[in-house]
C-alpha cells in the first residue's frame, strides 16, 4: 500500500515539475520573441493612464521592434520612455517604437526608462484581475497576452525567482 501512494505521489510530482508555466507566470511567445509576465499596478479611481510592464526577450538572430498594441481597457495603447535631463523627469512616446536587439531582454519596468501607458482607462481593474491586451511587433506581429494586475507598491517575482519556480 505505502509502495503504490509512494509512486503514485511521485508520478504527479514528476507532473507537476515539468509543466511548462504556472499559473501566476503567465509568458507568451511569438516566433524569436518571448514576452514574460505583462502587468500592471492597481490605479487611482481618477487616473488619466495606467502603466503596462513586461519583460520582452528575443531569442533570434535579428532585431525585432515593439511597435504598439492595445488593451481592452483603455483607448490608447503608447509606449513611452522616462528620461532625467537636467534634473528634470521628462516622459515621452516613443513614435518608432522599441527596439529588442538579438539576444536582448528588455524590460519595461515601473522604474525603468520604457513603460507601456494605457491612455484614457474605461475601466481600473482590482488587484488580482486580468485584461486582455495585444502587443504588436514589427516582425512578429501581433500577440494576444494578458496584464496581470499587482496591488500598488508590490512588483512580480524577479525573473530568477520566476524561472526557479518553472523549474
Amino acid at each position: 500500500m505505502r509502495k503504490k501512494m509512494l509512486a503514485t505521489a511521485l508520478t504527479i510530482l514528476t507532473i507537476l515539475t515539468t509543466l511548462p508555466v504556472s499559473a501566476n507566470a503567465h509568458d507568451f511567445k511569438a516566433g524569436t520573441i518571448e514576452i514574460k509576465h505583462p502587468w500592471s499596478k492597481v490605479a487611482p479611481p481618477v487616473a488619466p493612464v495606467l502603466g503596462g510592464y513586461v519583460t520582452i526577450v528575443n531569442t533570434g538572430a535579428e532585431p525585432d521592434r515593439l511597435l504598439g498594441g492595445s488593451a481592452t481597457i483603455a483607448e490608447r495603447f503608447e509606449i513611452h520612455e522616462s528620461k532625467t535631463e537636467n534634473g528634470v523627469a521628462k516622459m515621452r512616446p516613443l513614435k518608432d517604437g522599441l527596439v529588442i536587439g538579438p539576444g536582448e531582454t528588455v524590460k519595461l519596468e515601473p522604474d525603468g526608462s520604457a513603460h507601456i501607458m494605457f491612455v484614457k482607462p474605461s475601466k481600473r481593474p482590482a488587484a488580482g484581475e486580468k485584461f486582455a491586451g495585444t502587443l504588436v511587433f514589427e516582425k512578429a506581429g501581433v500577440v494576444d497576452v494578458e496584464f496581470a494586475v499587482q496591488p500598488m507598491g508590490e512588483q512580480p517575482q524577479k525573473m530568477e525567482d520566476h524561472q526557479a519556480h518553472r523549474n
